[in-house]
Parts: structure tokens; C-alpha cells; sequence
């Protein structure tokens, strides 16, 4: 845990720092505030209590203010210059090794960081897990010592930006009917095909890509290969950036490859041993991003419990009504049950404990558990929660996508019932 002490005085050092005035605030801001998680219940060590407090600050200093703006514009401006601060935080690499940058830290510490980010921005918390995990990690788990030197300090110290490539327009949740094509030529593979959907894709420096080395490999994930690619290799490309429902402002669109010649070096793990690096990867993935619909549900009760306890009808705090107290428990349970089970997967995962179905079941659990607490919130507010003066319908659109990214919600069960299956064969 020592570097987690280190990790602590720079943001100590932000408490203390003066902050410009911020703008004057829309009138719905004046009836939220933050509800604090007991996290005595929730199991954590002090340095995890200091650690989620002072990610809190730092974003509710640093993001906050711009986070309608972000999801109304469907861009952040200041995302290069937000990276570099969080890489200062050392939040970027949290599950990295100190020699390279990194905190040193587990995945329980990386779940709070996310969860806070995304309780002040889903969009941006959503980024921040495909970079620290989607493509930080990956690196961590299974690059060589030339490939860490090479691409982990810029990505940890947010000079660059991360990202993972592995869907395509007919390859979501059938990932390995993938159809990008890796040929050998000499000491370099050269890419043809498209991946889609790819967050941070318009902004990466870096991105793990999987492709093809093998197309006749019986069964197809034998031919799989994962490559590192920069931004800027001949023949890569971005298409337009995706007019998405929710998670706006996190950048994301199509990828191509046209003739692109990436070194052999910059195969990550073994030659047609891709497969291995992606189901792994998966795992933990479906972990990590599982924090982001528990941020979603802390905002919705960061939004509703104090409106609910201002506004008045029938000459009543509608809070005091017993219906809307049946909400406010039934937004809060969902939440409290859903933080016990991503924390206590992810504490096995820090002791070297990964299971596939523990894994898919956070998010599944999580993510459908989400939707319902933001329609709940929604309807605490009723006309106010269906304007776009208050952030309700944005905490709507952004659960959604984790009913449908890493895996969908039916791929999820697929993978939890497949798992009781084996048992018995």
C-alpha cells in the first residue's frame, strides 16, 4: 500500500490549492449534493476512504462544472489537458507498476476511481476505464519489458491517450468472427479491415487492436493475434466520430486500416494467441467498468434526495410522502447491494482470484440495476426529471450502455449459465 500513500500527497497537495470561481450554476444545482457512501459497511481500508475522498474532490473541482456541457455538445475541449491531470493524480496507472509510473495499486482501488469519475461524468469515466484498463492494463498483463519501457509512462502520465479495438460492423458480441486481416510481410503485419464502436478512438495515441493472423484456424479464436498501434502508422485512420445516445463527449467511432504495416515487434503476448489476451482481458474489463454504473446510481441519489426534500406539494415535502420513501429505498438498496458485490469481486481479483462468472455478473447486476435507479430518479422529479435543465434523462442514457458494452446483458448470462453447465459435464 505504500504506493497508494504516494499516490495520496498529490492529492493532498490539490486540497489545499486555490480554485478560480466557477461560474454561476444552473438552478438544479442548488438542489443536489453528495451523499456520502458508508464506507465502513462497504469494507474499505482508510487509504481506500482517502482515496475515493480525494477523487471526489478532484473531480468535483476539475469536472463537474462542465459535465451538462460535455454530454449537450458531445465533446470536451479540455480532455488533453483533464488526462494530464489525472496522470499527475497517478490515477491513469493505478494498476501499474511503480517502475514504470504506475500507483501499484489493485483493482479494488481502480473500481473507486472509476466510480467516482463516473458519478461526476459517466461519459468521461467510461474513457478513463478504456484507457486504465482497456489498454493500460492489457499492456501491464501481457507486453514485454520493451513494450512497457516504450508505451507505459506517456499513457500513465496522460501525455498519450489509450484505447482497445476488438468489435467490427458484423463483429459485437460474436467477437471472434472477427474479420480484420493481420498478413506477414517481412517484419511487419499489414491490416486490412475496420473496427467500430471504439471508444476513445478519435483521440488515441495508442490502441490494442485485434486482427486476424490466421483466417483458417479451426476453431477462429486459434488465429487471433493482438498488435499495438500508434497513431500516425501509415495506412490507420479514424472515420467521423459517433452521434452516440448517451456517454457523450467520450469520443468514439471507426477505425481503419488500409494497408497499415505495424512492426512484428508490436505483437502483445504470442502469435495467434490473441484470443487468450482478449478472454482475460474481458474478465476484468467487465469489473472494472461495473464501478460505472455504481457512480450513475450515487449521482441519481446525489440529484433526487435533496429534491425530494425541497420541493412541496399538497403542503408537504413530497420526500415525507410514503411512495416516494419507498423509492428513496429502493434507489438506495440497489445501489448498497450492487457496491457489496463489485467490491468483494473485485478484492478476490486482488487476490489473484478471477472468475468469469463473478466478473460477468457485476455487470450484469449492475448495469440493469442502474437503468432501473436512473428511471426511479427520473420520476422523483416527474416534469423536472424529463427537462434537460436537470441531469436525469443524462444519468438514463448513460446506464444504458452498460446494458450493452463489454458483452451485452444477454452475452453476460450466457456466460454465468455456461459456467453452471460445466460443472455438470
Amino acid at each position: 500500500m505504500a504506493a497508494l500513500r504516494a499516490l495520496r500527497r498529490p492529492l493532498l497537495a490539490l486540497g489545499g490549492r486555490q480554485v478560480a470561481p466557477r461560474a454561476a450554476r444552473p438552478a438544479h444545482r442548488l438542489v443536489s449534493s453528495l451523499h456520502s457512501a458508508d464506507d465502513v459497511v462497504n469494507g474499505l481500508t482508510e487509504e481506500q476512504k482517502q482515496l475515493r475522498q480525494m477523487v471526489q474532490k478532484f473531480c468535483q473541482d476539475h469536472l463537474a462544472p462542465k459535465a451538462q456541457e460535455i454530454d449537450q455538445k458531445n465533446e470536451f475541449p479540455e480532455l488533453k489537458e483533464f488526462w494530464k491531470q489525472l496522470g499527475n493524480l497517478g490515477v491513469l496507472g493505478i494498476t501499474a507498476p511503480v517502475e514504470y509510473g504506475g500507483t501499484g495499486g489493485g483493482y479494488l482501488d481502480h473500481v473507486l476511481v472509476m466510480e467516482e469519475i463516473s458519478r461526476v461524468s459517466a461519459a468521461i469515466g467510461l474513457s478513463y476505464g478504456a484507457h486504465s484498463n482497456l489498454c493500460i492494463n492489457q499492456l501491464v498483463r501481457n507486453g514485454n519489458e520493451e513494450q512497457k519501457q516504450k508505451y507505459l509512462p506517456k499513457l500513465i502520465s496522460g501525455e498519450h491517450i489509450g484505447a482497445l479495438a476488438m468489435s467490427e460492423p458484423n463483429a459485437g458480441s460474436d467477437v471472434v468472427s472477427m474479420k480484420l486481416k493481420a498478413d506477414k510481410k517481412g517484419d511487419y503485419y499489414v491490416l486490412n479491415g475496420n473496427k467500430f464502436w471504439i471508444t476513445n478512438g478519435p483521440d488515441a495515441d495508442v490502441l490494442i487492436v485485434y486482427g486476424k493472423t490466421d483466417i483458417n484456424a479451426k476453431p477462429a479464436s486459434r488465429g487471433i493475434t493482438t498488435f499495438i498501434v500508434e497513431k500516425g502508422m501509415p495506412g490507420f485512420s479514424t472515420a467521423q466520430k459517433l452521434d452516440k445516445l448517451g456517454m457523450r463527449g467520450s469520443n468514439t467511432c471507426e477505425l481503419i486500416f488500409e494497408d497499415c504495416e505495424v512492426p512484428a515487434k508490436n505483437i502483445l503476448g504470442e502469435l495467434n494467441k490473441g484470443v487468450y489476451v482478449l478472454m482475460s482481458g474481458l474478465d476484468l474489463e467487465r469489473l472494472v467498468l461495473s464501478a460505472g454504473p455504481l457512480g450513475i446510481m450515487q449521482a441519481v441519489l446525489d440529484h433526487a434526495l435533496p429534491y425530494l426534500h425541497v420541493r412541496e406539494a399538497f403542503g408537504q415535502k413530497i420526500g415525507e410522502f410514503q411512495l416516494l420513501q419507498g423509492k428513496m429505498a429502493d434507489m438506495y438498496t440497489n445501489l448498497s447491494a450492487c457496491r457489496q458485490y463489485v467490491y468483494n469481486v473485485a478484492r478476490a481479483c486482488d487476490m489473484g482470484h478471477m472468475s468469469a462468472k463473478d466478473c460477468a455478473g457485476v455487470i450484469l447486476y449492475a448495469a440493469e440495476a442502474a437503468t432501473k435507479v436512473a428511471l426511479d430518479g427520473i420520476q422523483c422529479l416527474g416534469g423536472n426529471g424529463y427537462i434537460n435543465d436537470y441531469p436525469m434523462g443524462r444519468f438514463l442514457r448513460d446506464a444504458k450502455l452498460y446494458e450493452i458494452g463489454a458483452g451485452t446483458s444477454e452475452v453476460r448470462r450466457l456466460i454465468i449459465g455456461r459456467a453452471f453447465n460445466a460443472i455438470y459435464k
